[in-house]
């Protein structure tokens, strides 16, 4: 089912969206649940990324929740209450397209981190292009605590944290702090906690400022070269850079540098 672009949510959905100028917000709302990722979070999340990806008009995204906790994963209950394999090979494969529709997403995705993030919520803030957390917040892949190895999460967790400091928090599931997770790569940025709100507008703020062609290239530019070799990385990257050259956007930011003057970007 689409998600409503005025704010106002079904009350089918556990998922709300709101506009406004240029920054899509998707909250999480099953805080009883610790806004787990069961099988109607994904479908609300994929629907939602799919219709942000056809907006011209939005220029970025927050994933944030409601309540406690980001989001404590899958949904244990849910999946204990269908012990089938061909019913989880769905339920992660599922979860795995939405976290690659955020990826190929044309605009940059935020992590708004409150409270825990765990498991394949981890994997959420690890997808994500940047995050940023509360003080207060932690994360974990805490699978192996109850048997199950946090094998998808790793995928994700894996391209942000170097592999040692991955295969410790997926083997031990021991709880990470904010500043660690700074340190270890896994966010950006920490806030105090009265001021999550602040630092998102501040870094959203900072990125619809810069040139819409130059921020929807780069992002497509950035995650296709991590996955060639170095010499195939440097000939997509000209390639790229070139064509964004002929982008009118850059020839107003050049004047605009050398007439020490703002840019005035034909492209919002």
């Amino acid at each position: 089912m689409p998600i409503p672009s005025d704010g106002l949510s079904s009350t089918a959905s556990p998922l709300q969206r709101l506009d406004h100028q240029g920054i899509t917000t998707l909250t999480m709302g099953t805080p009883e649940r610790f806004n787990a990722l069961s099988e109607a979070m994904l479908e609300a999340l994929h629907d939602a990324l799919a219709d942000i990806a056809d907006d011209s008009s939005v220029r970025c995204v927050v994933i944030a929740a409601e309540g406690k906790a980001f989001c404590a994963g899958h949904d244990l209950k849910q999946m204990r209450a269908n012990p089938d394999k061909a019913y989880y090979q769905a339920l992660f494969t599922r979860c795995s397209d939405v976290m690659q529709a955020i990826v190929h997403l044309p605009v940059p995705v935020i992590a708004k981190v409150q409270g825990i993030a765990t498991a394949a919520g981890c994997q959420l803030v690890a997808s994500c292009d940047l995050a940023v957390a509360a003080r207060s917040a932690r994360f974990a892949v805490s699978g192996i605590n109850v048997g199950l190895f946090c094998s998808t999460p790793a995928v994700a967790l894996s391209r942000n944290v170097a592999r040692k400091r991955a295969m410790e928090m997926l083997l031990t599931g021991e709880f990470v702090s904010a500043e660690q997770a700074a340190e270890w790569g896994l966010i950006n940025r920490v806030a105090e906690d009265g001021a999550l709100d602040e630092a998102i507008q501040e870094l959203t703020a900072s990125i619809c400022a810069k040139s819409a062609v130059a921020v929807r290239t780069g992002k497509a530019m950035f995650a296709r070269q991590l996955a060639m070799p170095l010499d195939e990385a440097y000939a997509f990257a000209g390639e790229t850079m070139a064509c964004n050259m002929l982008a009118e956007d850059v020839s107003e930011g050049i004047d605009a540098f050398i007439a020490k003057r703002p840019p005035h970007w034909r492209h919002r």
